[in-house]
């Protein structure tokens, strides 16, 4: 008999640890604010998933409208809808595309979990020291990692922006006004469209098979031999590369019909590497769309433009330069946002909290840059003045 009743008592004692260990989280998303941002987080079936899990999840009013995410939708995922951004903000955790407003850090009631893109480059001071007084532990897109060291969020992205960018080469070299009434590929009897890639990260890898796909005859420069012998192992034999040698680059481009800028530089504005005289040699209606224009662009004649101004023309030359290229496919890049942070945000719940995530996962603990008001960043706290301090010796000390 004592034995048993020392059974049940073990297991009764085991059921408390579990059901201690489980947390249910506030999961906020405000409507994006930010110029041409159509994109959101969570999309309904994400959500739904979340609430069965006994999570809450609150939507502002018309947030996923822009994406095709209805209201009903998430309604009817169990999500609450709620007309004001102030009560969104109130959530433990605030899901964002683009980094909060200074009117939205200013409605935060502190002491929460912000995850969004960070955009370094558009960053100020003031934003950082909004964050510490309001003690909100923030993490950025950007920074997350997963077990190989790569940027998974980042990736997911990049791989619809060089899909992406081949589709609006292709529209416009078909254009009557900004083209030459090509399709771009390649078709019996007619020479095929010529791609040129500058760059063999994950866009150009994605802008590469795109293009291949097509029929173009695709080439890829960069000045990285190991990306280049990757892609070249990854996508086909018969992909033409080359390191960036200024003849070969030069010619490459006077016979391409499509020029694709995707060169990445990590927290520092893109080189120019395609020069105006470069440009001036293109064919009459050539296009090019240069990826690299949210660091600066690659290409001496590019400046922004917008989803409702996209192209300009420069010496014949349809310029395509928007910075934010995947908010013109809303849809698929919300759902590619989705597919990563509703498992994350599942497995959090499940071990008791996104601060016990942070303690459990160092991969994805690369992406908090401060911590309960703390910068944790040593590259932001270079770049701005701000004192910083380590990461994990902070987390320990918190736990």
């Amino acid at each position: 008999m004592n034995a048993t009743i020392r059974e049940k008592l073990l297991v009764q004692e085991e059921m408390l640890e579990i059901a201690k260990s489980r947390a249910q989280l506030i999961i906020g998303l405000p409507m994006e604010s930010s110029f041409q941002e159509n994109r959101i987080v969570l999309i309904p079936d994400a959500v739904k998933t979340l609430v069965k899990q006994g999570h809450q999840v609150l939507v502002q009013r018309n947030a996923g409208v822009a994406s095709h995410f209805p209201d009903h939708e998430y309604s009817e995922a169990g999500a609450r809808v709620c007309e004001s951004v102030q009560e969104i903000l109130q959530a433990d955790v605030v899901l964002k595309v683009s980094p909060v407003s200074e009117r939205e850090l200013m409605l935060m009631k502190g002491k929460q979990f912000l995850i969004s893109a960070l955009h370094l480059k558009i960053q100020n001071r003031n934003y950082f020291q909004g964050l510490m007084q309001k003690k909100i532990s923030a993490m950025a897109f950007e920074f997350i990692k997963d077990k190989t060291n790569a940027s998974p969020v980042v990736r997911s992205i990049s791989e619809i922006v060089g899909s992406a960018s081949i589709h609006i080469a292709a529209e416009y070299l078909s254009h009557p006004d900004f083209g030459n009434g090509q399709m771009l590929g390649g078709f019996t009897g007619i020479a095929p469209s010529v791609v040129v890639i500058v760059g063999a990260g994950t866009v150009g890898e994605y802008a590469a098979r795109m293009a291949i796909s097509m029929g173009a005859a695709v080439k890829v420069f960069d000045n990285n031999v190991y990306k280049l012998r990757r892609l070249k192992s990854e996508v086909g034999q018969g992909l033409f590369t080359s390191t960036l040698q200024t003849a070969e680059l030069q010619k490459a481009i006077r016979s391409a019909d499509v020029l694709i800028c995707a060169v990445h530089a990590k927290f520092h504005q893109s080189p120019v590497l395609i020069t105006e005289e470069m440009v001036a040699s293109m064919k009459q209606g050539s296009v090019i769309v240069d990826v690299s224009i949210d660091q600066g662009g690659c290409v001496e004649t590019s400046r922004i433009t917008s989803h409702d101004k996209p192209v300009f023309n420069v010496h014949g030359v349809t310029h395509y330069c928007v910075t934010n290229i995947a908010s013109r496919f809303p849809n698929t890049a919300s759902i590619a946002l989705s597919n990563f942070f509703a498992p994350m945000l599942i497995k959090a719940g499940e071990l008791g909290g996104i601060e016990k995530l942070l303690l459990h996962d160092l991969y994805f603990r690369q992406g908090l840059y401060t911590y309960h008001g703390i910068l944790t960043n040593k590259i932001i706290g270079d770049y701005f003045g701000l004192p910083y301090q380590d990461m994990d010796l902070l987390m320990a000390a918190f736990h």
